[in-house]
């Protein structure tokens, strides 16, 4: 399959196959077949994946805040295999649910900081 990946990948939502949002495309991860030619392999989704597409100040800022709120920084982006990949339109769809893939580290950081010490939150749907 031919794509644009800047008209046709990046910044599409990626839902999954519940029909849930789950992130957004904001970069790709290359690899090489044994032809010599290059695929997509993963595509890869927060602050930090799009901080560094952006570059710049507002690349740099987006980094930095994004490794502020986790553990061991550089955050990693989560990392989808492209083969997870079942159709692309106006958005990216999975073929595993949301939960099958790694939680994004920003969002583990503010659920376990946050999130997980508001009264009743262990009742909340998620």
């Amino acid at each position: 399959m031919r794509v644009q990946l800047g008209r046709q990948l990046l910044d599409r939502q990626i839902v999954d196959s519940a029909g849930r949002l789950v992130g957004k495309v904001d970069d790709v991860e290359f690899a090489v077949d044994s032809d010599g030619y290059p695929y997509v392999a993963y595509l890869l989704s927060g602050q930090g994946a799009l901080g560094q597409r952006i570059g710049g100040r507002i690349g740099r800022l987006l980094v930095a805040v994004a490794d502020r709120f986790t553990e061991n920084p550089p955050t990693p982006p989560v990392r989808i295999p492209i083969g997870l990949v079942s159709r692309m339109d106006s958005a990216v769809w999975l073929r595993c649910r949301g939960e099958e893939l790694p939680r994004p580290p920003v969002e583990a950081w503010l659920r376990r900081h946050l999130i997980d010490r508001i009264p009743g939150a262990d009742r909340a749907s998620g």
